[in-house]
């Protein structure tokens, strides 16, 4: 049974900006993170609760499959321009070249590395969104998740940091091959989420993302 992170009330509001002292939160260099909620925000970000902004279904289509046709008696053939399926879900699609997406990638492992969650999350988008193969695509928002997750901590939001560890621990669990491919150990990433779903101590502590050599 996996533990509850209980909230602690002498956790500053999410709209103070916290001292890393005040939260013991260290990212996967040892560095404090400096990401707070007067950050400007650029795209969905990490206080978003579903994956990505709703841009045309609307809440009345209760199908999984998207409408394709101008009507309600045209036939549902796909997803519609710039999405892919994902999932159960359409997802942005916004093509971009790989050598975009590895610098995209590789930069928001650096802003990880020093403990800034916020920019390893607005780095990783349009890698995620910038292909339509889903393992990577998996990877990617995985990864989002993770400093999703920290940018919660961060804020003092524990709820947030578990709810976005465990849709981590969903999206990798979807990679594959792309771990190898991109260099990043999954499996052990996996273990160390399950480690902070299962005790709640170590969830203040932001796993760290092990590189090995591209396959």
């Amino acid at each position: 049974m996996r533990a509850s992170l209980a909230v602690d009330r002498s956790w500053p509001r999410p709209m103070t900006r916290p001292g890393p002292e005040r939260i013991g939160l260290v990212g996967a260099s040892g560095a404090a993170s400096t990401a707070g909620p007067d950050e400007p925000r650029t795209g969905s970000g990490p206080e978003q609760t579903s994956d990505e902004p709703r841009t045309g279904s609307g809440p009345e289509q209760t199908s999984d499959e998207p409408r394709t046709g101008s009507g309600p008696d045209e036939p549902r053939t796909g997803p519609r321009p710039g999405r892919i399926r994902q999932g159960d879900r359409e997802k942005a699609y916004r093509p971009l070249p790989l050598a975009t997406r590895r610098a995209a990638f590789e930069a928001a492992l650096a802003a990880y590395a020093r403990g800034d969650f916020f920019a390893t999350h607005e780095h990783l988008e349009p890698a995620w969104m910038g292909t339509d193969d889903l393992e990577e695509r998996a990877l990617h928002q995985g990864l989002i998740k993770v400093a999703a997750a920290y940018v919660h901590a961060v804020r003092g939001n524990p709820t947030g940091v578990l709810k976005n560890l465990a849709g981590a621990r969903r999206h990798l669990a979807l990679a594959g091959s792309a771990g190898a491919a991109w260099g990043i150990d999954v499996v052990g990433l996996l273990a160390d989420i399950d480690a902070r779903l299962e005790r709640p101590g170590l969830a203040l502590t932001a796993p760290v993302i092990r590189r090995t050599e591209p396959a």
